[in-house]
Order: C-alpha cells, then sequence, then structure tokens
C-alpha cells in the first residue's frame, strides 16, 4: 500500500511540476531575437549568398558550377522562421526533389557551404528576417465550381 502511495505522490508531484513549466508564459520555446531587414540583405551580399542565390531583386553572381536556386517569390504555404534557419545552419536537412539532382554530393548531401563557423548569430537572425519578407503565400487555387 505504502509503494501505491508513494508512486500516486510522484506521480501527482510530476503532474504538478509539468503543469506549472508547461502553462507559465515565459516559456513559449525556442526564439531569436527579433532581426534587421536591410541587414539581412547586406548579411545575404557579404556571405555571398548571391553566388548560387537570387532573392527579390538581387540576382546571381556567376558560379563555377552555375547553380542558381531562387529564394522568395510566390509559395503555396508559409515558409516558417524555423525552417529558414534550420536551411541556413543546416542545409541538408530537408532538399527540395527539385534541387536534389546536381545541387548535392554523391551521399545526398547539400552542396550549401557551412557558414556556422563563419556568420553571426546576428547575421543568422538578420538574414533570416530578410529571407522571410521575400515570401509571398498564395493560397493554391481550389476546385469550387459555382452551381
Amino acid at each position: 500500500m505504502k509503494a501505491i502511495n508513494k508512486w500516486m505522490c510522484f506521480s501527482l508531484l510530476g503532474f504538478m511540476l509539468v503543469f506549472e513549466y508547461g502553462c507559465d508564459s515565459q516559456s513559449r520555446g525556442f526564439a531569436l531575437p527579433q532581426g534587421d531587414i536591410a541587414n539581412g540583405k547586406e548579411a545575404f551580399f557579404e556571405l555571398g549568398c548571391n553566388h548560387c542565390h537570387s532573392a527579390g531583386d538581387i540576382a546571381w553572381i556567376s558560379n563555377p558550377d552555375n547553380i542558381r536556386i531562387p529564394l522568395g517569390g510566390e509559395v503555396p504555404s508559409i515558409k516558417t522562421y524555423g525552417e529558414l534557419v534550420t536551411s541556413v545552419i543546416n542545409p541538408s536537412h530537408k532538399i527540395s526533389f527539385k534541387y536534389r539532382e546536381g545541387m548535392t554530393t554523391a551521399s545526398g548531401e547539400s552542396r550549401m557551404r557551412n557558414y556556422n563557423e563563419v556568420m553571426t548569430v546576428q547575421n543568422l537572425v538578420d538574414l533570416v528576417t530578410f529571407l522571410q519578407d521575400e515570401y509571398d503565400v498564395i493560397p493554391p487555387p481550389t476546385p469550387y465550381h459555382v452551381y
């Protein structure tokens, strides 16, 4: 009987702790500080992103492999802040099917250079803020017919 009471007490205590910390208004998960669009555009140039990517009014600079991957524009779903951060710091995490051939190594990894040792956290925050602003969500057409 004592074992059951101990188990119930620990379970209740654990539930209370999870509930207390889970409902805390300060624990909202991972968040980076506010970024600056103009500084992000500048970081896009400084880091040489435009060697392989275009974004908005920024055109490609020629590269030996002729890699051209457009960023921004009209998309059917939101490119979240988290998705963009992940794409910058871990480009092999999710590679679009249309870019897998010719844009990846033999092992299937992205050919994008690793910028984690080069860029600052502020560069990352500003760059992602700039990129997020370049996307326009256009809902896909619905097969709605007027009768």
